[in-house]
């Protein structure tokens, strides 16, 4: 049962993906854990056969507690070769194997193969109706309509998670020696340059603002790393990796941090559809348990709500969290004249046994440069 926060104690297994016996690979959904996050898919970090599954649905188990054994698969050895002497392998004799036939090609229409795509129908259980055996439209929306419901997620306990969330609150207002940091930056060139962008791209495509504000705090940590940690037992330790985690409101109330991975390495765009992706899915149900797992840092915002200022409380065992406000318009001084600016507030709350004040003022300034060429995100 993996821990998917520092909050969690215990996840009851809702059910299994794979059976006994089935071939798994990593990155493979291979179970359905239900949490006060709600329900979530747990991934498999090992390639090999499922051998035996331990614990059945419907049980509740603390954390750390074995799921189900997994069989690696056994790593191809060398053998070393000594000058003059060749290595003897004994190879078993395979029977002679009957040929296999081609496969006859399935016909399906484009309109088809893009519906059964959006529909989730596994087109090589459909008998074609077309001409020639083809597989049409219809044949399609017929198996769709066919298909069982899929049961409904559980509803998050919101009470339940709140409760949770202050216990994790508090211990960490009690145990981590936070310092606070704000810095005010001017806006104005990153959105002149989103405006400019977005006119290029289809509606569908454009990016928000909000996309530029992560990508920002990716790149700053590269200038101060040790905002980009996690603490393991008794010590902190670095990650070469940017996981954000982005803070989301969930409709029901509550609230999750799930990450967006590599953060550093993603273009704007790949950026902003992973982001739309991972908002939908923690609102309706489907994140990964890496997902709420691996974040480095969070990254929250209250500008949606008409917040200016907010300075969040750091996650354990995360470090540092980032907050942003609402972008307001603002005097400010430029190049000696006072004019009207787009402004945001960024804050920084940190663990003062991992960096400092000096650092953290660093990490905003680095932000803030990031923001000022926004090409270059």
């Amino acid at each position: 049962m993996p821990i998917l926060g520092a909050d969690m104690t215990a996840g009851t297994l809702i059910a299994w993906r794979k059976q006994a016996g089935d071939q798994v690979r990593r990155g493979e959904i291979i179970a359905e854990v239900e949490t006060d996050k709600g329900l979530i898919d747990i991934e498999v970090f090992a390639t090999g056969v499922l051998e035996r599954i331990v614990v059945r649905p419907g049980q509740t188990v603390p954390t750390g507690t074995v799921l189900a054994m997994i069989r690696e698969e056994a790593p191809v050895v060398v053998a070393p070769v000594t000058a003059g002497v060749a290595p003897t392998v004994a190879v078993p004799e395979a029977p002679a194997a009957a040929p296999t036939p081609a496969p006859e090609r399935m016909r399906v229409s484009p309109l088809a193969r893009k519906l059964a795509a959006e529909l989730g129908v596994d087109l090589a259980t459909l008998r074609g109706t077309g001409a020639g055996g083809a597989i049409t439209r219809e044949d399609v929306e017929q198996a769709a309509a066919a298909k069982p419901a899929a049961p409904a997620r559980p509803r998050v306990d919101v009470a339940r998670m709140r409760r949770i969330i202050g216990a994790a609150m508090t211990r960490s207002k009690r145990e981590v020696p936070h310092y606070y940091l704000a810095q005010t930056i001017d806006m104005g060139r990153a959105l002149d340059w989103l405006r400019a962008e977005n006119l290029k791209l289809p509606v569908t495509e454009r990016l928000l603002y909000g996309v530029l504000l992560i990508k920002a705090v990716a790149l700053a940590l590269g200038e101060v790393p040790e905002l980009n940690a996690v603490w393991q037992g008794d010590q902190v330790v670095q990650s070469e990796a940017v996981h954000v985690g982005v803070a989301i409101s969930l409709r029901g109330g509550g609230l999750v941090a799930p990450a967006l991975h590599d953060v550093q390495r993603r273009a704007l765009g790949d950026l902003m559809r992973a982001l739309r992706d991972l908002a939908q899915r923690a609102r309706t149900g489907g994140l990964r348990s890496s997902e709420l797992s691996d974040p480095t840092i969070t990254v929250t915002s209250l500008g949606e709500q008409g917040v200016e200022t907010v300075f969040g409380i750091v996650y354990p065992p995360q470090v540092a969290i980032v907050g942003f406000g609402k972008i307001v318009e603002r005097p400010w001084s430029v190049q000696g004249a006072v004019v009207s600016r787009p402004l945001v507030t960024a804050t920084l709350s940190a663990d003062h046994r991992v960096s400092d004040g000096h650092r953290g003022g660093l990490f905003l300034a680095a932000v803030d440069h990031r923001l000022q060429e926004p090409e270059r995100l």
